[in-house]
């Protein structure tokens, strides 16, 4: 029972020790400006999308309810979301964050229909570009998600998938809208929120 103790420590010692090693001694780590982007994300948002008809599910209309919130330190945002599609209730968590050791941003996300998925993304502008690669209906798949800052409140969206000839389908397209202010006042990255 010692050997699996150890080799934890060891591994969380190990940790430590590169974040240790990546920083000024004696500072905590900041967020920076490519974190701040994150900010556009945060606070309630309300979206509906119309579903292609695929083998990955039947065509429809989704619509969902979102409450993204900074995470402690600032170099997260953790999405809840709640929504309904063509097959039903759906429960998701998303986690936007961003990489400055790769320069890329990456999200993780999991429902209640069992995805989970990890993406990894770039910003240029107004328009965030995601991609992943997953198994759906047993098959390896790559997708691609974007999205268009059309204002401070609002933004479009676009998931496509592409076919073994090498071909993009276009799985879902909507529209998010922010509703509102952001729950607690604005909180700048790295300051928690208390509820």
């Amino acid at each position: 029972m010692m050997k699996p103790r150890f080799f934890l420590s060891s591994i969380v010692i190990l940790a430590l020790a590169q974040l240790a090693l990546a920083q000024e001694p004696g500072k905590m780590p900041k967020p920076g400006p490519e974190h701040k982007k994150l900010d556009y994300f945060v606070g309630k948002w309300t979206g509906s999308a119309d579903m292609k008809g695929s083998p990955y599910g039947p065509a429809g209309t989704y619509s969902s309810t979102d409450d993204c919130q900074w995470f402690a330190g600032g170099f997260s945002v953790v999405c809840h979301s709640d929504g309904k599609g063509p097959m039903g209730p759906m429960k998701g968590l998303g986690i936007i964050s961003y990489d400055p050791e790769e320069k890329t941003y990456s999200y993780y996300g999991i429902d209640n229909m069992g995805m989970a998925e990890l993406a990894k993304g770039t910003v240029e502008g107004d328009t965030w570009s995601f991609t992943s690669e997953s198994k759906m209906g047993g098959k390896e798949v790559k997708s691609r998600y974007s999205m268009k800052e059309l204002s401070p409140t609002s933004y479009g969206f676009k998931w496509e998938v592409q076919g073994e000839d090498g071909s993009w389908s276009t799985l879902m397209e909507g529209k998010e809208s922010k509703l509102g202010a952001k729950t607690g006042g604005k909180a700048e990255p790295g300051e928690a929120k208390t509820k």
